[in-house]
């Protein structure tokens, strides 16, 4: 059987890079997107193909839906090179940024940013990479806990978020006669340096997350990577539309 390829937007760090490493971990072979750290990416790769499956890194600003035809095309090229395959099977939707601010602060501009990384640029890079999914592949689009529960200072970005749950349940409906699952991963609270690394640097931050998730801690990228790679396996192939949250319990 011919080894699965996964696309992973954001795969340079956080919760994408862990992914990648997961599915590595299955077999599957990993192309991941970097925005500006091309170090990251090579050090992702590296270590992907340490564990025994390929990989390879391509540059994508996935607020710019003007560049999704050209690296579509990029893509193309890479899967007929390095695979001599025409299409890959697992799209991951997972790139990101985080903005802080209360409601009557947020700016028109972090609004628009916001909204062209986690809403249009999703719902146009999927669309231009349709051609290049194979049927019976699987999307996975990240969501947040943030669409469940409020704190505030999120708005703008939850909000987002909730739109691509919409999104992922439209997609699963219309991509279903072609077998593609499409399912909603939304984390918690997780350690790493999205929004400048508040939940993993601030202690009081820390500590308030904990203190209200029932298992009592605040969430590891490893405990994201493995909801998605496990998603993406055959054994869960009967798992559509459906947003898991993995989030420990919070505020339940």
């Amino acid at each position: 059987m011919k080894q699965k390829i996964a696309l992973i937007t954001g795969g340079s760090r956080g919760l994408g890079r862990n992914t990648a490493l997961q599915l590595a971990d299955k077999g599957v072979n990993v192309i991941v997107t970097f925005h500006r750290r091309a170090d990251e990416a090579s050090a992702v790769v590296a270590e992907i193909e340490k564990r025994g499956a390929r990989a390879a890194a391509l540059q994508l600003d996935t607020g710019n839906t003007a560049s999704f035809t050209g690296f579509a095309e990029q893509l193309r090229e890479l899967l007929q090179s390095r695979w001599q395959r025409y299409q890959f099977d697992y799209l991951v939707n997972n790139a990101g940024i985080g903005h802080h601010a209360p409601f009557a602060e947020t700016t028109e501009a972090q609004f628009d940013e916001l909204m062209n990384i986690h809403f249009k640029g999703v719902f146009f890079l999927t669309q231009k990479l349709l051609p290049l999914l194979a049927d019976g592949g699987r999307i996975v689009n990240l969501s947040s806990g943030l669409a469940r529960f409020s704190l505030p200072g999120y708005s703008a970005y939850a909000a987002m978020k909730g739109a691509v749950e919409v999104l992922s349940r439209y997609l699963a409906k219309e991509l279903g006669p072609r077998g593609i699952a499409v399912n909603v991963v939304a984390p918690g609270a997780i350690e790493t340096d999205f929004g400048g690394g508040l939940v993993r640097d601030n202690a009081e931050v820390n500590d308030f997350i904990a203190s209200q998730t029932a298992l009592g801690r605040v969430g590891l990228p490893e405990d994201i990577g493995g909801v998605i790679a496990a998603l993406l396996s055959e054994e869960n192939r009967w798992i559509n539309a459906q947003r898991i949250e993995a989030s420990g319990g919070m505020f339940l």
